[in-house]
């Protein structure tokens, strides 16, 4: 039985369409890229987008499915991992995101939603240490 990846924020703030590309393939310069298999890096890995970069994506890119406010695009990053994007309401307002899940795994997109919903609706929505290394990591 293998394990679902942790739900990891990797980016702080809203990232813009230059930043959202650049974190589509944040681990574009690990080792082996092309011999290893990457869902383990990616997959559970989310951060917030604009509402202009999630309407783009929507039109850019023919979805897989779409579920309510959530659409996963159809085009796999590496074996079952895709990006989904989601328009959540948190705290009175639509706020978007971006995650990649692992589609083999049922629960995954459901359980990321769920994630960044408990997770955006922190009184106070410091970065944990963890994530404040990926976000590091994330902008050098």
């Amino acid at each position: 039985m293998t394990t679902a990846p942790a739900i990891r924020k990797v980016f702080q703030g809203i990232a813009d369409r230059r930043q959202m590309y650049r974190m589509f393939d944040r681990h574009a310069g690990r080792v082996h890229r092309r011999a290893d298999d990457a869902t383990v890096l990616y997959a559970g890995e989310w951060f917030e987008i604009g509402e202009a970069e999630h309407d783009y994506m929507f039109a850019v890119e023919p979805p897989l499915w779409i579920r309510g406010s959530m659409f996963a695009l159809w085009q796999f990053l590496t074996g079952s991992v895709t990006s989904v994007f989601f328009a959540l309401r948190i705290d009175d307002a639509i706020r978007y995101f971006h995650g990649y899940c692992d589609l083999s795994d049922d629960v995954s997109v459901e359980r990321m939603r769920l994630a960044i919903i408990e997770r955006e609706s922190r009184p106070v929505q410091a970065m944990t240490r963890e994530e404040r290394l990926e976000h590091i990591w994330s902008s050098t």
